[in-house]
């Protein structure tokens, strides 16, 4: 089941808990697209490890995955969909990962309601 979140809650407390709830932001994020988009392959957990083993490099690939995922999902479910995955890497190497974790979570935020 996926949960609706509130995007500046979610970077406020990416900030105040020193990018501790980031991760959970992350893995939760991951989880969601991939449950959404029907990819049992991708899991945030993993994700995450992955990231952590390559020193970041990962994510680069996570964030193309996250772009590609998300506009399957709202294929599948006859909304507007655009394919954001060249974004998020973009946004990803010049650091702005957190905004990645916005956009996903308002396309996630849009579909909630035909998942559920």
């Amino acid at each position: 089941m996926i949960q609706k979140r509130e995007i500046v809650t979610c970077v406020l407390l990416s900030i105040i808990t020193c990018g501790i709830y980031g991760i959970v932001w992350f893995i939760n994020l991951t989880d969601d697209v991939a449950y959404l988009s029907e990819d049992h392959e991708f899991s945030g957990a993993k994700a995450f490890l992955f990231t952590l083993i390559t020193c970041g490099i990962y994510s680069f690939f996570w964030a193309y995955k996250l772009g590609k995922d998300i506009y399957k999902a709202q294929t599948s479910r006859n909304l507007p969909a655009s394919d954001n995955s060249t974004l998020f890497v973009i946004l990803q190497i010049f650091g702005l990962g957190l905004v990645n974790y916005c956009l996903a979570q308002n396309d996630i935020n849009e579909m909630a309601n035909t998942a559920n």
